[in-house]
């Protein structure tokens, strides 16, 4: 295996390329783009992903090659997995050169609005932001570090989930605690910010200025969230400080009352960091059912006659009432609604799902059409509905990759 600190340079010939990479606890996703080309493709060359990293069965898979077994130091797996990456994409660089690196950041605090170019100061202040995203953070930021110390004039950049949340008016930013909080930064910042500035790319080509109006984008996949734009602007969103809040996830609770947190410290003696991991990783809909975070597996549960069955149920139930409620509180801050859209895994590819949510939406006059739905069509709605429904794939990785060629 190649080793961790293998330059990149000596490729540096011609026609730059953009690596990106998506860490998170226990995969890692990367794509190459093609910044020699103009617009900057949609699709990348190649990508793939390290799954289960830390695991006892990680694999690696990439374009046109299905996941294999992949064994990694059993010490530090993170960074064989990363090293791994570098020596595949070493190999598929052949003579062509890297140009740069972009990788998501969940967290750019109130500081980074745009995307920023990571040296020794923008690492070390990033780095005081793993507190609010404790999942994601970390091994975003031990990517970066590797590679800085590995190919230090590589162009890093870093690109944030909060950052397209920056245009939420105050009253969205405010929490209610002592305005001494705010000044000390603690506020809602939004998440999921590279999905939602695809859409507002991806949607006006798709629906034309009806994606302009009054547009809720239901963001679906192990984690969730909603996001209320005005003019392809953020203007509401169901993340906050944290990416905690909001809506029930695959195993994070969403918004729960603050008085559920103090009675497990309190009366049932969780302490912080076990509070902390029933959380992020104990409930949502693993926790509920006590099956699986993965709606797929739930809905073809649902109909046994067990006491499993009657908790997948109430899973269920709870996921699609927790997404309807919220799309209630956003049509009330947009004054109405002209589009909604699902994205990412459970919203592009759960049938079942939107037409519940839908169906509990109702109200609003959506009327869907069975077959559009069936087939994910780009739009789902009936020509009667009063509202377009729409599903949308995101694509996070070319924004990521649109932002660091911008740098190059």
């Amino acid at each position: 295996m190649t080793h961790p600190h293998a330059s990149f340079d000596r490729y540096a010939t011609h026609g730059g390329l953009v690596l990106v990479l998506n860490c998170g606890s226990s995969s890692i996703k990367f794509a190459l783009f093609d910044a020699g080309q103009s617009p900057l493709p949609r699709t990348p060359v190649w990508n793939g992903k390290v799954q289960d990293i830390g695991g006892s069965q990680a694999t690696y898979g990439e374009t046109g090659v299905e996941p294999a077994p992949l064994m990694l130091d059993a010490q530090e797996p993170y960074h064989a997995a990363l090293a791994h990456i570098r020596e595949r994409v070493l190999l598929r660089l052949g003579p062509r050169r890297l140009a740069a690196v972009a990788h998501r950041v969940v967290h750019g605090g109130s500081k980074y609005v745009q995307p920023a170019r990571v040296d020794a100061a923008v690492l070390a202040d990033l780095k005081t932001f793993v507190p609010l995203a404790p999942l994601h953070q970390p091994f975003a930021l031990d990517a970066i570090e590797t590679l800085l110390a590995a190919d230090p004039e590589l162009p890093q950049i870093a690109c944030f989930d909060t950052a397209f949340h920056h245009t939420l008016p105050q009253v969205e930013q405010m929490l209610p605690l002592p305005y001494s909080a705010w000044e000390r930064g603690l506020r809602r910042y939004g998440f999921h910010g590279l999905s939602y500035e695809y859409l507002s790319v991806a949607l006006p080509e798709r629906h034309g200025g009806l994606a302009r109006g009054r547009m809720i984008a239901a963001h679906l996949g192990s984690g969730a969230s909603l996001c209320g734009m005005q003019g392809l602007r953020s203007v509401g969103t169901t993340m906050g400080f944290s990416a905690l809040d909001g809506l029930m996830m695959g195993t994070r609770t969403g918004s729960l009352d603050p008085g559920a947190v103090l009675y497990l410290m309190e009366i049932e003696k969780l302490s912080l960091a076990q509070v902390g991991h029933v959380l992020y990783h104990e409930s949502g809909l693993l926790g509920v059912s006590g099956l699986s975070s993965e709606p797929r597996v739930l809905l073809a549960a649902e109909s046994r006659t067990d006491d499993v069955g009657a908790r997948v149920r109430a899973a269920l139930a709870l996921y699609v009432r927790r997404i309807v409620r919220e799309v209630g509180s956003l049509v009330a801050v947009l004054g109405g609604l002209d589009l909604l859209v699902f994205t990412a895994g459970i919203g592009e590819h759960s049938a079942e799902i939107r037409e519940r949510v839908c169906r509990e939406l109702g109200f609003l006059g959506i009327v869907l059409d069975d077959a559009a739905n069936a087939s994910h069509a780009p739009l789902i709605s009936a020509p009667g509905s009063r509202l377009a429904v729409g599903v949308e794939p995101t694509n996070e990785e070319w924004i990521a990759a649109r932002h660091a060629a911008a740098f190059h």
